[in-house]
């Protein structure tokens, strides 16, 4: 009797941890059922995937959707549309929202805002600072929670902890890796005074490679005293890189595709403000040192900080615009650009994408293509060229800093937990997104 799926991808390339190879990939009640020459069985569907690479799904553990509170420019289902239609499966969201996500109850309201709404799989940060420290050991284990978010830098007073004292309570009562925004505010405050009115080119000299180091040295010392793991978000530096990469049993590295791809003076010359992002974009040297820091394994993943506005916000004056951009669109295109441009490896994507935000965070049945796990799978074209424009970006704000870009390698499917979610850029099953499941926080009986 022939096994019976109710999907079968038939024909593609699977890159998994065991190599690359021509697979058929079988799916049965949101999981992986079977991989391997699935010829002689049948499936209420199959897809044919001949020509093109079957990745896991994607996990992009930074972003920010902006609701409640910020909802003009991005809401949970727009950016979780814009999630799935460039090929991401599950997203970490960031709590800088309006009110921060800082107790069970803004958890809680976030979870049911996104349940039967959202596109994808998804996970909230919460936020530490001085007022909820007692609460984080609860916190960090509820369901939806992605762990403990911290700005040592840039950012509101609600959610700002730049002192030591601070840091230090909030790493000795959690169990989870927490993961840190690392800028140190004191430098920041002394060197404000270096902003040049309307010239976004000032906006590294301002927040420079030292306060980004100084952030996260102190961080690590901390973490060392305190025996507990710490996530350094967006690394931008050739400083921090080098520090890092001798501290790496207690700290992880993430890196974005827009610190990687841009590169100071040029990008605030073309795009103004648009390239305006905290930590900023730097001058090549940073640029590469962060492909370095990919080739020797410092990096652990790689994540989109995707942080939309309005056009109309972006274009106030500089420093009066507001730091961020899209992202999470167009973190696999780009990224398949720099492999096929001989940057990375496509298994090194994978790990970056997939596999590492599953080892970092303790995340449950996700990361690779096994049997018994999610059915969240990737689906591209390695050799489609074709050109991201503004037309193409689903969030609410409308627009990107690569408009206009021709890259080689594109999104063609999204699978979350076995339905076809995104296929040719068509919006195939809507709103089937649901909690990230964390080992570290499974219910269990008592």
């Amino acid at each position: 009797m022939p096994e019976t799926y109710d999907l079968i991808l038939k024909g593609g390339t699977v890159v998994n941890q065991d190599g690359i190879g021509h697979r058929d990939v079988g799916l049965r009640a949101g999981r992986v059922a079977a991989i391997g020459d699935l010829a002689r069985a049948s499936a209420g569907e199959t897809v044919d995937c001949r020509g093109l690479h079957i990745l896991p799904g994607v996990i992009d553990t930074q972003v920010h959707f902006r609701e409640p509170g910020l909802t003009h420019k991005e809401d949970l289902e727009s950016g979780s549309r814009a999630a799935v239609q460039g090929g991401v499966t599950a997203v970490f969201e960031m709590p800088n929202t309006d009110p921060v996500t800082t107790s069970a109850a803004a958890l809680e309201d976030k979870v049911k805002r996104a349940s039967g709404r959202m596109h994808c799989d998804f996970a909230f940060f919460v936020g530490g600072n001085h007022a909820n420290v007692s609460e984080l050991a609860e916190l960090e284990r509820l369901p939806g929670a992605a762990g403990i978010k911290v700005f040592i830098g840039s950012s509101t007073g609600k959610l700002l902890v730049p002192d030591d004292e601070g840091l230090r309570a909030i790493l000795q009562v959690i169990r989870r890796r927490a993961s840190f925004h690392a800028e140190d505010e004191s430098r920041l405050e002394e060197r404000r005074k270096l902003c040049v009115e309307n010239d976004p080119r000032s906006h590294p000299v301002w927040r420079d490679e030292t306060a980004a180091l100084q952030a996260t040295q102190r961080l690590v010392a901390l973490a060392r005293e305190t025996g507990k793991r710490v996530h350094v978000l967006h690394v931008s530096t050739a400083e921090e890189i080098e520090f890092l990469a001798k501290h790496k049993d207690v700290a992880s590295v993430e890196v974005t595709p827009h610190h990687l791809t841009m590169a100071a003076p040029d990008c605030y010359e073309r795009l103004g403000t648009r390239a305006q992002m905290n930590p900023p974009v730097r001058d090549a040297r940073h640029r590469d040192a962060l492909w370095r820091g990919v080739e020797q394994g410092v990096v652990d993943i790689l994540g989109s900080d995707h942080a939309p506005h309005t056009l109309e916000e972006k274009a106030k004056p500089y420093p009066a615009s507001p730091s961020g951009m899209t992202g999470v669109q167009t973190l696999v295109p780009l990224m398949l650009d720099h492999v096929n441009a001989g940057r990375l490896t496509l298994e090194r994507f994978v790990d970056l994408t997939s596999a590492g935000p599953a080892r970092l965070f303790g995340i449950a049945a996700k990361g690779r293509i096994a049997t018994g796990y999610d059915a969240d799978l990737t689906v591209v074209d390695l050799n489609r060229k074709q050109t991201i424009t503004n037309g193409w970006i689903a969030s609410k704000c409308g627009w990107t800093p690569y408009d206009g870009v021709e890259v080689r390698g594109w999104p063609v499917g999204t699978f979350v937990r076995g339905a076809k979610v995104m296929w040719e850029g068509d919006l195939v099953t809507p709103s089937i997104g649901a909690p990230v499941r964390f080992l570290e926080a499974l219910p269990h009986s008592s």
